[in-house]
């Protein structure tokens, strides 16, 4: 899959659901409903603006770290939504 197949995915709640789940497994899921509920978003919303924030804000060491995770990948795309996923879930837990 790649990065345009996964935003086509983000436009309904189960969609995303099912696209985070397979990235990230059910633990991924809960933190990423949680932190949408916290946001007062629906998960789709929330996945998709995770997804296009990351692309524009991930350093270049961050770009470097997920184009080598995304080359040993099966699927490449959902290797970009685990790594955005995981790359906002840490900046939520050390936000004050």
């Amino acid at each position: 899959m790649n990065i345009g197949a996964v935003l086509v995915q983000l436009n309904d709640d189960s969609d995303a659901a099912a696209l985070v789940l397979a990235s990230g497994g059910l633990t991924m899921l809960r933190s990423v409903q949680r932190e949408a509920k916290v946001e007062n978003l629906e998960l789709a919303t929330y996945v998709r603006a995770i997804v296009q924030r990351y692309a524009t804000t991930a350093s270049d060491e961050e770009w470097v770290t997920l184009i080598a995770n995304m080359g040993r990948a099966s699927d490449p795309g959902l290797a970009y939504v685990k790594r955005a996923l995981e790359s906002e879930l840490v900046k939520s837990r050390n936000a004050p």
